[in-house]
């Protein structure tokens, strides 16, 4: 398995960016400096993440989120992320 991290990543297993095997690696992402833990999908040449509203949900049951424009850092967590 590569370490390179896809553009554009999503945990809803209905998107097609989503990657399952990916994911269960873990996946940390810095947005603007600040580490983020409620992140449900990002893109980096975008430069956006989309974050979950507290507990909220959709009329479908999805989480309710909201998109956020700026620097997106994604890393793999099982190793240590680099020093930069």
């Amino acid at each position: 398995m590569t370490d390179t991290l896809p553009d554009r990543l999503s945990v809803d297993p209905r998107s097609p960016h989503h990657d399952e095997a990916l994911l269960k690696r873990g996946i940390g992402i810095r947005f603007n400096g600040a580490e983020k833990t409620n992140v449900e999908e990002y893109c980096i040449s975008e430069g956006w993440i989309r974050v979950a509203v507290g507990k909220t949900l959709d009329r479908k049951g999805n989480p309710l989120t909201i998109k956020l424009q700026g620097k997106v850092e994604p890393y793999i967590k099982d190793e240590p992320p680099e020093q930069g």
